[in-house]
């Protein structure tokens, strides 16, 4: 029994890809008109270069899952959708208030791991404040880019 390519394709899927595509090359052409560079490390640019690409990955990703599409998905798990939801509700907070990226990158990454099962709250809260550590230094001190700031980032 043979099934036509566009029965097997998976629409939604397909108009993510492409549209992840898309961005990625509005990505890439910014990124190619930019006239500021660094002085020293890496500017702005390459953060778009790789922003770009990392878009283009993602793209590609869903298009091979589109042509790969075999069943219909299976019902959504709404708790996820809610841990995940307090996770953003949480690093807007965290910013609104001026606590910082640190501290609410830290509770979106503990309450994402959540949504996806894991139940070591206190490991998570650590992986997390770790991981936005190095991601802030990474941007404000390599990249000369800020992030926003509340007192533990006022540290560096």
């Amino acid at each position: 029994m043979s099934t036509s390519l566009a029965s097997r394709l998976h629409r939604p899927t397909l108009t993510i890809g492409l549209a992840l595509i898309g961005l990625a090359l509005i990505t890439w052409r910014d990124a190619s008109n930019m006239n500021i560079r660094a002085n020293y490390g890496m500017g702005a640019d390459a953060a778009s270069y790789f922003i770009a690409v990392f878009l283009a990955a993602l793209g590609i990703g869903h298009l091979l899952a589109a042509l790969r599409w075999a069943s219909e998905p299976g019902e959504s798990d709404w708790k996820a959708v809610i841990w995940v939801s307090l996770g953003l509700v949480s690093l807007i907070a965290a910013l609104w208030f001026q606590l910082g990226f640190v501290p609410g990158s830290t509770l979106l990454f503990a309450f994402t791991a959540r949504a996806f099962g894991r139940r070591a709250l206190v490991v998570d809260l650590v992986l997390g404040f770790v991981l936005a550590t190095g991601i802030f230094l990474l941007f404000n001190k390599l990249l000369t880019l800020a992030l926003p700031m509340g007192p533990f980032e006022h540290l560096f």
